[in-house]
């Protein structure tokens, strides 16, 4: 017979803990944007979350875009469109800032106490959309670069026009953000001011699928299009290049000015999904359980991913050897490392050469010492939180 009395202990315990190891901060909406068409798919103010720097932190910013993949054409925009992806009015009024967000240094040692910003994540096109007409049917508003501009606006008039220390960062499409507005965040800010970016799971490559079929391209050049991306991409990458692929990090970090870090996993589990082995080209679902969980993948399977490993480190040589462009490039089956607090920074958190994505980032940031590591071939690091996925968990492109 079960012990309920046990079991709802070691629950409780479980929840203190993570409530230990995060606070809730509450939801700001920007509603004088709306007068300036800067709004999410469904016409709503755009939204962020603030926890105010303190002490010796007072005139630090870290700015944390969200992500949530994009949408590429009308349907997929309107299915994000009554979400909290697509409608302010549908997110959580307060939310859990954790790892790289906390504000107690023993999870956060470096950034713990400046100004801490979660930028939510409501117009599918990593902040760069802009198109001025608004079907009348759909009403869908493709407004992205538009709210970027006026969440930064607000949040110069709050205090990061003061700034002496700045990061822009965020997580997937979040992090692809980061990419995309690096030097124009570096802009925006005093011209004595130490800024620098951050990319977690955003360094997203253009390479075929196990069909043999360029399928993110397409999907990318879909997104470009719809939102009407091209004229806030970076110009120098769309003056060489068709705007479509200048969403791709490879094709244009080389020239990017501001010194900027990425964090990212070789196994990229997104990219395993949704660019090695996308839905449309595994129609039989031979790929399904393997990518629920790596230790279901076959032997075929896993030299496939060794092979996108491969494609990933090409795609990344683009960076040159500069210190100013830092990598931690894990062997890890995951997604998103730096929010999560068992990634971030914990006992058991994943270490390349003996450190963490924390200590690597801090020392990095504040020039402590360079890092650029690149881990060993999956599965050769013990550390890994590989992550083990629900069946309706991070639906396909």
């Amino acid at each position: 017979m079960i012990d309920c009395t046990k079991w709802l202990c070691l629950l409780f315990c479980v929840l203190l803990l993570l409530k230990a190891e995060a606070s809730y901060v509450p939801i700001t909406f920007v509603q004088n944007a709306v007068t300036k068409g800067a709004v999410c798919l469904d016409g709503s103010a755009p939204a962020y979350h603030l926890d105010r720097g303190f002490g010796e932190g007072i005139n630090n910013w870290l700015v944390q875009f969200e992500g949530g993949g994009w949408c590429n054409n009308v349907t997929t925009c309107l299915g994000r469109k009554n979400g909290r992806l697509g409608s302010s009015k549908k997110m959580a009024k307060q939310i859990a800032f954790s790892g790289i967000l906390n504000n107690r240094r023993i999870f956060n040692p470096d950034f713990y106490n400046w100004n801490r910003v979660k930028v939510r994540y409501c117009d599918g096109s990593s902040f760069t959309g802009d198109k001025e007409e608004v079907n009348p049917t759909t009403q869908l508003h493709f407004r992205g670069a538009r709210v970027f501009a006026a969440v930064m606006q607000d949040l110069l008039t709050k205090g990061m026009k003061n700034a002496r220390n700045a990061i822009i960062s965020g997580c997937s499409a979040g992090g692809l953000t980061s990419i995309l507005h690096c030097d124009r965040f570096r802009a925006l800010l005093p011209a004595g001011a130490k800024a620098k970016c951050l990319s977690d799971a955003g360094y997203f490559i253009n390479t075929r699928d196990v069909s043999g079929t360029q399928h993110i391209e397409q999907f990318f050049s879909q997104i470009v299009a719809t939102h009407g991306s091209a004229k806030n991409l970076p110009p120098s990458c769309t003056s060489r290049l068709s705007p479509g692929l200048c969403f791709f990090p490879q094709y244009l970090v080389s020239q990017i000015k501001t010194p900027i870090f990425f964090v990212n996993a070789a196994y990229d589990s997104w990219q395993i999904k949704n660019i090695l082995a996308p839905g449309v080209a595994d129609p039989e679902g031979h790929w399904h359980s393997c990518k629920l969980d790596i230790n279901n993948c076959s032997p075929d399977q896993l030299e496939l991913m060794q092979g996108f490993r491969t494609q990933f480190l090409r795609a990344l040589t683009v960076l040159g050897n500069s210190p100013s462009k830092g990598m931690f490039i894990d062997s890890c089956y995951a997604h998103c490392q730096t929010e999560m607090q068992e990634t971030w920074f914990r006992t058991d958190s994943p270490l390349l050469n003996k450190t963490t994505i924390a200590k690597a980032v801090a020392d990095w940031f504040f020039e402590r010492k360079s890092f650029r590591q690149i881990d060993c071939a999956y599965p050769c690091n013990p550390s890994c939180h590989n992550r083990v996925f629900e069946p309706q968990d991070q639906p396909e492109v």
